[in-house]
């Protein structure tokens, strides 16, 4: 009895451990669960990207859905969802700030300029303290806020065609209300 305990034991944490494997293939890595999902989001001031004597704080966002798309100029994955922004923003649907990360005003003006704005107000974090505060894990990353300044969704990565009509518009909508 003892040797069949020795050699199902092993055998069965084997198992356990291929199990968590297996379910861990059918799950999403842009979802990322975030602690700060139903939590207030964290309040900043930061410089407006090209006019650094002028800021811009997030509590002027209170009463508003707004989504925060932290991005930067070095970012492959940034350009490749820039072209939903643009749409994002000719739909007028949501008040959409950009959060320039650990980049320099010039990079980020120059790919504006080529690829165009979408955003409303462009803050910088050029530390990356704001991102640090937010939990980013890398860029892009956004959040939607809420009216009262909760966090209610965080994509991690681009936001695909997809990702903006099955998820993103709909909870605007909603929130909208």
């Amino acid at each position: 009895m003892h040797k069949i305990i020795k050699f199902l034991l092993p055998l069965l944490a084997f198992f356990i451990v291929v199990g968590f494997l297996f379910k861990g293939l059918y799950l999403d890595p842009h979802e990322v669960p975030s602690p700060l999902i139903g939590k207030p989001a964290p309040v900043f001031r930061s410089p407006v990207l090209g006019d650094p004597s002028s800021t811009f704080d997030s509590e002027q966002m209170k009463g508003k859905v707004w989504l925060l798309n932290v991005w930067a100029s070095w970012c492959g994955a940034c350009r490749e969802e820039h072209p939903t922004l643009m749409k994002m923003a000719k739909m007028g649907e949501i008040n959409m700030i950009g959060l320039d990360y650990k980049d320099t005003d010039v990079d980020a003006q120059a790919v504006l300029q080529s690829a165009g704005n979408p955003y409303q107000k462009i803050a910088t974090d050029v530390l990356g303290k704001v991102g640090i505060d937010y939990g980013v894990y890398g860029v892009p990353e956004t959040y939607l806020i809420d009216k009262t300044g909760v966090i209610r969704y965080k994509q991690i990565g681009p936001i695909t065609q997809d990702v903006l009509v099955t998820k993103i518009l709909p909870m605007v909508r909603a929130l909208q209300q």
